[in-house]
């Protein structure tokens, strides 16, 4: 039975090696059949420089410089594209995921499991993403239909049917977790350690959360639509009514004075419905247009095996 590890890595240069090191380690002493596929994305710093050398110095590694900065899910599909094992396993590049508990996934995964999410005992992670993590679960609860017992993580294994779904799934923006949910049929969480950054920062911030909510709202949903159709309607609602008010004040009380102040009140409201509604349809239709006509959602620069 093979292992791949795909790591992507951004911004990282203080960890990464260090990273690599410590899953090499943990796969040599279990005397498991592996290889690490690293995906660099777009890193500003010395990451590149770094995950290149350490690819030269392990055979079992792969080191894939992309063109620009995708996204720490479209680094995860290249990296699936490009492991060849029966599990695949992702983690993060910060060591915050230690790789001794790589054994606990693997061992789940044996009992029958096609995909076993690393569930953490204490959570280490900033506040903001603490908040940011509550809401997209509960978006993906509402949109994957994924079970209210299982809590999700960048840290889990993946079997190699799994796999090869998620990566014939065409999408211009995949969302790796909500595509492991929809692709897999036995979802188990195994619980696991979670450590704190000893190096730099996260690189999730609250214009990242807001980025990756938006997508999955975009792209997996129609919640948006539905939202502004429930706005329409209740603003069709009180516009009868605000109609009938004004009709049986002119019949029973008369006019004073003409209504400039309603129209001008009026008019500014509904405009502004009107053009809420438009631009929600405008994203849906860029998105949509997006993806039929962008082959590919990732480009390579360079790729470096050991």
């Amino acid at each position: 039975m093979k292992h791949s590890v795909v790591i992507p890595v951004f911004n990282s240069e203080k960890i990464v090696g260090h990273t690599i090191d410590n899953v090499v380690s943990f796969f040599h002493d279990k005397n498991l059949d592996f290889d690490v596929i690293l995906v660099n994305d777009g890193s500003k710093d010395q990451s590149w420089e770094i995950i290149s050398k350490k690819a030269k110095e392990y055979p079992e590694l792969t080191a894939i410089n992309l063109l620009h900065n995708y996204g720490q899910h479209v680094a995860n599909l290249c990296g699936f594209c490009h492991a060849t094992g029966d599990y695949v396993i992702t983690m993060d590049d910060d060591m915050q995921n230690p790789p001794e508990e790589i054994k606990k996934l693997i061992a789940c995964a044996a009992s029958g499991h096609d995909l076993v999410i690393g569930e953490y005992i204490k959570k280490k992670h900033s506040l903001v993403r603490r908040l940011g993590s509550k809401i997209v679960r509960f978006l993906i609860r509402k949109i994957f239909f994924s079970p209210k017992n299982i809590a999700l993580s960048n840290f889990r294994i993946i079997r190699r049917d799994v796999i090869d779904r998620v990566c014939g799934h065409k999408s211009g923006y995949p969302y790796i977790p909500g595509l492991l949910l929809m692709y897999s049929s036995n979802v188990a969480n195994v619980q696991v350690k979670h450590r704190e950054r000893q190096a730099g920062k996260s690189n999730y911030r609250f214009r990242q959360i807001f980025n990756l909510v938006t997508e999955i709202l975009f792209n997996y949903s129609s919640y948006p639509l539905r939202l502004v159709a429930g706005m329409g309607i209740i603003v069709a609602f009180f516009s009868f009514f605000l109609s009938l008010f004004y009709i049986m004040k002119a019949i029973f009380v008369g006019v004073d004075v003409p209504g400039w102040t309603t129209v001008v009140v009026l008019l500014s409201f509904f405009n502004g419905i009107a053009l809420l509604i438009l631009s929600m349809l405008g994203e849906y239709v860029v998105r949509s247009l997006t993806q039929t006509s962008q082959k590919e959602i990732y480009h390579i620069k360079e790729i470096i095996r050991g």
